[in-house]
Order: C-alpha cells, then structure tokens, then sequence
C-alpha cells in the first residue's frame, strides 16, 4: 500500500472507531451533566422561553394561537406547515437520509422542549428547500387539556444551518437570531392562507433584549407575543 493510501485508511479507521465515543459524550454523559447542574441550582430562573430536555433555557414564547386543535391543525396546513412526526429511530433515520441526500420530507421530526412541565402538544414546520435542512418551525403547547384547549402557546425559529450543540455537542439545527422576523412569518403564512382573522401583540415574560437558546445560539427579540385568532 502507498503512503497516501495508507493514511487515509488509517485516518478512516480513526473515524470509525471515535463514533461510539463521541456518542457516548454527547447523547450520554453531557446531557447527564447538564441535568445534574441544573438539579443543584446552576441555572439562573428565565421564564419566558422554552427549556431543552436536559433543563437548559431554549427558545423565547413569541406566538399565541387561538382556536381549537383542529382549527389550528387545518390553518396551519393550509399555511404550508406540516405537522412534524413524533422522535423514533425510523422518522430519526429518514431524516438524517433527507438532510444528507437532499431528500423531501415535510414532516421531519424536530427536538423535544419543554414548558409547563411537558413536551410540546404539536409542532409544525416549512421547509425552505427539498430537505429540512432549512426550515421553519413553531412548537406549540395547549393551555389546558389539548383535546379541548382554545389558546396555544409556542415558539417560532427559524432553522438555517445544520450543526452541533455548544452545550452537549448533539447534532442539531441553528437557528436563526431574527426569532421576531419568524413570529412575523408565521403570521403572514395565516393570513395569506386566509386563516388569520386577528392578530393584535402583549410583552412577553422574558421582555426585550439578547439570550442563547438551548444550543448555544444567540437570539434577539423585541419581547412581543403576537396573539392570532384563527379563522374557521
């Protein structure tokens, strides 16, 4: 075997055999050590904003939907978001194959945040592109039992780069730091989808100014929810 070869196949192997590792590091003990600092207070209180599995402050609340799951669920569709699959290991593997080959999927998954103590009742997502390796996207929460709920509060971001987390290391999106251009453009989805019948906006828990999401991503924000009525 040549010289040049020969390196590259031992630079192969390297790959190979320091997966598992990083594995282990980023899906394992780093969430782990997330969740233990936080369990002995080493986060500040934010309120206003979404937290990560692992505890960690997330996306600011920048919409409030009214109107029933299914009002919603229909307005959304009709605005060109899709209701994104739950979290598994084949809606994991078909969106890894969709980002890596440039392949459609308009329902990809989209992590899991938390607020009032659960995950998010629904999420919805527009890719920008064939895969969503771009995207925007709106998780939402039911105020309330979700089956009967009339308010819905969520954080829109907009998804523009694929990468790794500065706290855990996981394979995430970035978001955009723009968080109230994607309130904006959820909005303008509704209302040219003719499902907007108001919208009118209140200051939000967290207020005005810059933060870090739960990957580590800056973020800025005039601290305004915007509230939208839902037509039937």
């Amino acid at each position: 075997m040549t010289p040049m070869p020969r390196i590259l196949a031992r630079a192969f192997a390297a790959v190979l055999l320091s997966l598992p590792a990083y594995g282990v590091l980023a899906y394992v003990v780093l969430p782990v050590s997330w969740r233990g600092y936080k369990r002995f207070g080493g986060h500040r209180e934010v309120i206003g904003v979404t937290r990560t599995a692992e505890g960690i402050p997330g996306d600011p609340l920048n919409v409030e939907l009214v109107g029933s799951l299914s009002d919603v669920l229909a307005a959304m569709r009709a605005a060109g978001w899709y209701p994104a699959d739950a979290i598994g290991m084949r809606s994991g593997l078909r969106d890894v194959a969709s980002i890596l080959f440039d392949r459609p999927y308009p329902s990809a998954p989209v992590s899991t945040h938390f607020l009032y103590g659960r995950p998010q009742d629904v999420a919805f997502q527009r890719a920008v592109g064939r895969s969503p390796r771009r995207r925007h996207h709106v998780r939402l929460w039911a105020v309330g039992d979700p089956a009967r709920a009339t308010l819905w509060v969520g954080a829109a971001t907009f998804d523009r780069t694929m990468g790794i987390s500065r706290f855990t290391g996981e394979l995430m999106h970035h978001i955009d730091p723009d968080v109230d251009k994607e309130r904006e453009t959820l909005v303008a989805d509704l209302g040219r989808a003719g499902r907007l019948e108001t919208r009118a906006y209140r200051g939000g828990a967290q207020g005005a100014g810059t933060a870090k999401n739960g990957g580590g991503d800056p973020y800025f924000t005039d601290g305004k929810i915007v509230v939208a009525k839902i037509a039937k």
